[in-house]
């Protein structure tokens, strides 16, 4: 599928308080939104989720990139470590797109990045049946350690086979999440994954991971509706 001036769009998103960039990436026939939660010091920009975010694309899934903070908000190092402001963003930014005309009828899922994997299950945990499926790439899912027993939507954790200490904090994290949970450990890389090719692995994982299980969940929710 081709990127055209049609399915890439800059957002403006009121949340109240504030106004958050956005880059919207709309898929022609849509299977499902992915909302990225990116990691401190990220933004919108991040080369490798903007990578993730095209091959989404080109499997059929919207995406919507954000940054979660303002650049004055950024500019306060403690801001973006601040998983509980994180996470109320994410909350509102996904009410945000469960009313924009583009996207207000597509099962959503969650792709966190680092620090961004735990405000994403944060808000995961907060939103319920709202949200479908997570994906953490290279993440602190521990950070939200008080939640995650909350979590019942299908997790999916990938992290660097060289990245030791996250790969451990992961395994705690899987322990304590009770629903589905698979940890991917991508060998041979580190933690942001530059080794060439391990990206690239990482979309398809996480492709796989939507494709299997947003769409499951989302047609397992319509049936009870029916």
């Amino acid at each position: 599928m081709k990127m055209s001036a049609q399915s890439f769009k800059e957002v403006d998103i009121d949340i109240g308080d504030v106004l958050l960039k956005g880059n919207l990436r709309l898929a022609e026939k849509p299977k499902g939104l992915i909302l990225f939660s990116h990691g401190s010091g990220s933004s919108r920009l991040s080369i490798r989720n903007n990578y993730v975010a095209s091959l989404l694309f080109e499997q059929g899934f919207s995406s919507l990139l954000f940054d979660l903070l303002t650049a004055k908000e950024d500019l306060i190092y403690e801001n973006r470590f601040d998983i509980e402001l994180l996470t109320e963003r994410l909350v509102k930014i996904t009410k945000w797109a469960m009313n924009y005309d583009g996207t207000k009828k597509l099962p959503i899922g969650y792709f966190g990045a680092s620090t961004g994997a735990a405000s994403a299950l944060s808000a995961a945990a907060q939103m319920g049946n709202a949200i479908k499926a997570v994906v953490s790439r290279g993440g602190r899912p521990d950070l939200a350690m008080p939640v995650l027993k909350d979590i019942k939507i299908p997790t999916l954790l990938i992290v660097g086979g060289d990245d030791d200490v996250v790969i451990e904090l992961n395994k705690k994290a899987k322990a304590a999440i009770k629903g589905i949970c698979e940890l991917k450990i991508v060998e041979g890389a580190t933690h942001l994954f530059p080794e060439a090719g391990k990206l690239e692995i990482v979309a398809k994982l996480t492709a796989e991971w939507f494709d299997k299980h947003l769409i499951k969940e989302a047609k397992k929710e319509r049936d009870v509706y029916k």
